[in-house]
């Protein structure tokens, strides 16, 4: 059978009830698993001890702590270790007033962005809903309170994993209680996938990541994108604007030199104009693998001021975690056995 993490109240209060257990059992155990942290059924000391021995070796669908770090900041990255033997990553990112959690989607990245640490390492498979869900409770459970924000921005395409993603979505929102309006589902952008989402009429956040004023430039970042043209792609998130009435984030990593000129600024706002939506701008976040460059403060805002000028609504991100390669862009698969 499937683990019990990721299922909801209804589902495990039917799983308890197939195994002869009265009702009431569901409620005691979609506690403990989602409060209390449970690992196996063997701690659910409400249960009998017969029950529980029989039960024992039904998986409840969490990781292993593989590695911690703590930044400067307070940012903490977690390798976690899955069932297979799968690494991935998960990172916590605490403010005054928030707890976030940084979620990976799959083991790996197929995607292949060329200023992506994380794509530099390849792809090994999607994760299961419980092994998103599992994210949030580790990082949860290990600075004690509650999160605050998801977004899945960690390791893999969020798209290309819809099914299991859209069902984490459901399970953080109704088992652990984070409103849907406090997650985030980054994407590059998945031909036919952004309508398809749209249909699920969550009221999430959606953030395309362009990362480039124009579809040569783009094909040159981020390979999929000679496949999905950025007309179709704008077209895409104007229906997904239209269907769920939710503003769209566009995210755009500045590159010195390279997509960070005035004339990028106004192509950028000619094409994200005219619908609800956000420029959401990520200083690039150095790896090893290339040499492209973070541009300078006066750069950055001089992007921010071309746009303002164009009456777009943007913002500077500026990455958490930098010193710990748990920023934007840093996670990579290749030193997660390390």
């Amino acid at each position: 059978m499937k683990p019990l993490l990721g299922q909801s109240l209804e589902e495990l209060t039917d799983w308890v009830k197939g195994q002869g257990q009265p009702a009431y059992r569901g409620k005691q155990l979609h506690q403990w698993i989602y409060e209390r942290y449970a690992r196996n059924l063997t701690e659910i000391t409400v249960f009998s001890k017969a029950w529980r021995a029989e039960v024992a070796e039904v998986a409840v669908g969490r990781s292993q702590l593989h590695f911690r770090s703590v930044a400067p900041d307070g940012t903490i990255k977690y390798l976690l270790r899955l069932t297979d033997g799968s690494i991935i990553e998960a990172v916590g990112i605490p403010t005054v007033k928030r707890l976030t959690v940084c979620v990976s989607s799959q083991v790996g990245c197929p995607m292949a962005c060329d200023f992506c640490a994380t794509g530099k390492g390849g792809f090994l498979r999607n994760l299961e809903t419980h092994e998103i869900v599992d994210q949030v409770l580790t990082v949860q459970e290990d600075f004690g309170q509650r999160v605050s924000n998801i977004v899945f921005m960690g390791m893999g395409e969020p798209l290309l994993n819809a099914p299991n993603v859209v069902k984490a979505v459901r399970s953080l929102n109704q088992d652990i209680g984070i409103g849907q309006r406090s997650i985030t589902v980054s994407t590059v952008g998945i031909p036919g996938q952004i309508r398809r989402l749209g249909d699920e009429k969550l009221q999430i956040t959606l953030a395309v990541s362009l990362h480039a004023s124009n579809q040569q430039l783009r094909e040159t970042l981020i390979p999929s994108a000679q496949k999905y043209p950025l007309k179709t792609l704008i077209d895409e998130c104007y229906d997904y604007v239209h269907v769920t009435g939710r503003r769209i984030s566009f995210e755009y990593i500045l590159l010195a030199g390279l997509n960070d000129l005035p004339h990028h600024a106004g192509e950028l706002a000619e094409m994200v104009g005219g619908f609800q939506s956000h420029v959401n701008l990520i200083p690039y976040n150095p790896i090893s693998e290339v040499d492209y460059q973070r541009p300078s403060d006066h750069q950055i805002q001089d992007f921010v001021d071309e746009l303002k000028k164009r009456n777009v609504a943007v913002s500077v991100r500026y990455s958490r975690g930098l010193e710990k390669d748990a920023a934007c862009g840093q996670l990579r698969a290749q030193k997660l056995a390390d």
